[in-house]
């Protein structure tokens, strides 16, 4: 595995792809060949969402950032070719959402995430 460190993979840019109207800085973190497993009330953990690739993840994060809700980034750690950070956001109508990811790097793109996901019902 290639190290993240140089690389252009860090919390601004994160935070930028997070905190940003659209999905695209985030999705441009994301290695081509990518997957995403998702686990929340809905995507039990021996049946997580798992997403592969760029294209499905794009799919995800366009119907994330038309919805009318606020991203902030929190913790993030990055350690060589590994990544934990927290996310919280919150709709229009005040539902919260928080959500923690761990992250594989390689080449400075994210090639694995896992995230865990809870919002408010």
């Amino acid at each position: 595995m290639g190290s993240a460190t140089g690389s252009v993979f860090d919390t601004e840019t994160l935070r930028r792809g997070i905190e940003g109207n659209t999905g695209n800085t985030l999705l441009s973190l994301y290695a081509d060949d990518a997957e995403i497993r998702i686990v929340d009330h809905n995507s039990q953990p021996s049946h997580p969402t798992v997403l592969h690739g760029r294209s499905e993840i794009a799919v995800l994060l366009d119907d994330i950032y038309r919805r009318d809700m606020t991203h902030k980034l929190g913790q993030c750690v990055i350690q060589g070719d590994h990544a934990a950070f927290t996310e919280s956001c919150q709709y229009g109508d005040g539902t919260r959402v928080l959500a923690e990811s761990m992250v594989t790097l390689r080449d400075g793109k994210i090639a694995d995430q896992l995230i865990i996901q809870a919002w408010d019902e």
